[in-house]
């Protein structure tokens, strides 16, 4: 009757809870994911394990087609305990939610390798630690780099064959060149004229030039002990520091016994503002130190062309090498699977140089 409306709120369902921790390492738990995880969510899982912690923004340029189904997706694994969240403070504004590897996710990621959740060295609080982290700044700012260049590969039609061939953590760094130095990231650049190789230094400004440019003492004892000649790029915040970077890296690149083992460019982020025509740190921004690409017409150049400012540098290897004797699973081949996943196996990344 009239008299006896139904209000709207009463035929609302319940919103679905967050599954319990207990809940989330229980056997029922994982068998349910098994028919809701999609290549792709294995695939983010499994860069959260390896970067430790991205952004929804840098989920949506790496794995994504549209905001509204990240949030939406995202929100899935988060009541599911697949990956956690995090909000840091701001003085002015918000900032995107940050998210991290969950519980379930690790217990995914841990089956999938034939291994337990204690051998991938994951513990839940720990992995929640980074948002206290002095270094979450520094850790999100390399996260926004690469998964720029991700979303370039991935969303401009007009440069076919652009992408991120791989894309190495500072802790995987770490395991492999770390008695002699510990890059921010390792990378792969693929474009039209080759594949370029790189170790990224990243730049938040509160570290002294003289600290930054004597890094590249510890790149040349690297490239002595290998043989390889790997080019560093410094990612500074604005045009006024890199100018003062580049005097300081100069001295210390010139007093090298042998320069063309420790190719290095540098460029500013502050070049990709709002007014600036650049897309991301693949465009030309790039300003190669001791070359003769610095004394052309153009002070900046592309990514894809910065090998050619060091002719002697050997070709980027192209054979698939498994990450051996790391105790830790590889990391997933990049660019991510399309929105819609192929069924195709990713492949893995490749040892530099090899």
């Amino acid at each position: 009757m009239i008299i006896t409306t139904t209000r709207q709120h009463q035929l609302r369902q319940h919103l679905p809870g967050r599954t319990t921790a207990r809940a989330a390492g229980s056997v029922e738990h994982q068998a349910a994911l098994a028919a809701r995880l999609t290549a792709r969510d294995k695939w983010l899982l499994a860069l959260l394990y390896e970067h430790r912690v991205l952004t929804s923004t840098q989920i949506q340029d790496a794995a994504f087609p549209s905001d509204r189904s990240t949030r939406q997706r995202l929100r899935e694994l988060y009541l599911w305990r697949a990956v956690s969240r995090f909000q840091p403070f701001r003085q002015l504004g918000s900032a995107p939610m940050h998210y991290v590897l969950g519980p379930a996710g690790a217990a995914v990621l841990a089956a999938e390798h034939g291994l337990e959740v204690k051998d991938l060295g994951y513990r839940h609080d720990r992995a929640m630690a980074i948002a206290h982290n002095q270094r979450l700044a520094h850790t999100v700012g390399v996260g926004d780099f690469f998964t720029a260049l991700i979303a370039r590969g991935r969303r401009d039609p007009v440069r076919n064959g652009e992408e991120v061939t791989a894309w190495w953590s500072e802790t995987r760094c770490a395991r492999h060149f770390g008695d002699l130095v510990i890059p921010d990231a390792y990378g792969r650049w693929r474009s039209a004229t080759g594949e370029l190789e790189f170790f990224l230094e990243y730049d938040t400004g509160s570290e002294s030039l003289t600290k930054l440019a004597r890094k590249l003492l510890a790149y040349a004892r690297l490239a002595d002990s290998t043989g390889i000649a790997t080019p560093v790029l410094f990612w500074l915040p604005t045009s006024r520091r890199e100018a003062s970077a580049r005097s300081a890296l100069a001295r210390i690149h010139a007093a090298l016994d042998r320069t063309a083992d420790v190719p290095v460019a540098t460029a500013a982020a502050d070049l990709l503002g709002a007014d600036a025509p650049s897309y991301g740190p693949a465009d030309e921004v790039w300003r190669p130190l001791g070359t003769r690409l610095t004394q052309q017409a153009s002070p900046r150049h592309a990514l894809g062309e910065l090998a050619r400012a060091w002719p002697a540098l050997a070709p980027a290897a192209t054979s698939d090498l498994d990450d051996v004797n790391s105790g830790q699973p590889a990391a997933f081949r990049l660019p991510p699977p399309s929105p819609t996943p192929p069924d195709a196996t990713p492949g893995r990344t490749r040892r530099p140089g090899c």
